[in-house]
C-alpha cells in the first residue's frame, strides 16, 4: 500500500497515515494500536481492520505476518441484541 490516505479501519476512519504514526512512535503490537487509536472497537470488532494492520506491522518491522501479536478478543465476539442479555439474566433467577 502506497496511499497514506487508504481508510485501514473504516469504523473509526483511521487512515494507513494514522496507523504508520503509531508504529513509528513506539507501537508495535496491534493491541497497542487499537488503545491508542480505537482501531478495531468499531461495530466490525476488527474483521475488517485488523488484517490490515497487522500488514503494516509486518510490513514496518520486516516480520511474517505469523509474527505479529494478533488483538485479543472479549466476549462478546459477535452483536448481539442486549434482550437476549435481559432474557439470560432474568432466567438466572434474578429479581426484578
Amino acid at each position: 500500500m502506497d496511499d497514506k490516505n487508504t481508510i485501514l479501519c473504516r469504523c473509526e476512519d483511521l487512515t494507513r497515515e494514522a496507523i504508520l504514526d503509531c508504529i513509528k512512535a513506539g507501537y508495535c503490537t496491534i493491541d497497542e494500536i487499537k488503545r491508542v487509536t480505537r482501531a478495531g472497537m468499531g461495530p466490525c470488532q476488527g474483521r475488517t481492520c485488523r488484517m490490515l494492520i497487522a500488514q503494516e506491522l509486518s510490513s514496518y518491522y520486516g516480520i511474517p505476518m505469523e509474527e505479529v501479536l494478533m488483538t485479543t478478543f472479549r466476549p462478546p465476539t459477535k452483536p448481539i441484541r442486549m434482550g437476549v442479555l435481559a432474557d439470560a439474566y432474568k432466567e438466572g433467577g434474578a429479581e426484578e
